[in-house]
């Protein structure tokens, strides 16, 4: 599966801003699908799973309540929807899918390209 990342930007702190993951290839609806972000001189970290029935979600902490992940497989697409965001929300962010329902980034092994999110104070 291929998966390409839209969406981000530039927002104010308080803003929000939504997420969109877009997979090719048929078999998006058996995968895990999860966002990751990694900030300016920072480890990948994990932001939000949904698992391949779109019944189990995880967030992260500093994220809960603020994120929420949903996917719609009619349209291949999963996205976050991230709002109240701060500063400290700045960071490219990632999609990945995998078959794991996991916070661990090396349990994924597809990965979209990135995309911008800069919030400013």
């Amino acid at each position: 599966v291929q998966l390409q990342a839209s969406g981000g930007g530039l927002v104010q702190a308080g803003g929000s801003l939504r997420l969109s993951c877009a997979a090719s290839g048929r078999t998006f609806s058996s995968y895990d699908m999860a966002w990751f972000r990694q900030a300016p001189g920072k480890e990948r970290e994990f932001v939000a799973v949904i698992s391949e029935s779109g019944g189990s979600t995880t967030y992260a902490d500093f994220v809960k309540g603020r994120f929420t992940i949903s996917r719609a497989d009619t349209k291949n697409t999963v996205n976050l929807q991230m709002n109240s965001l701060k500063p400290e929300d700045t960071a490219v962010y990632y999609c990945a899918a995998g078959e794991y329902f996991s916070r661990y980034s090396t349990n994924y092994r597809h990965w979209g390209q990135g995309t911008q999110v800069t919030v400013s104070s």
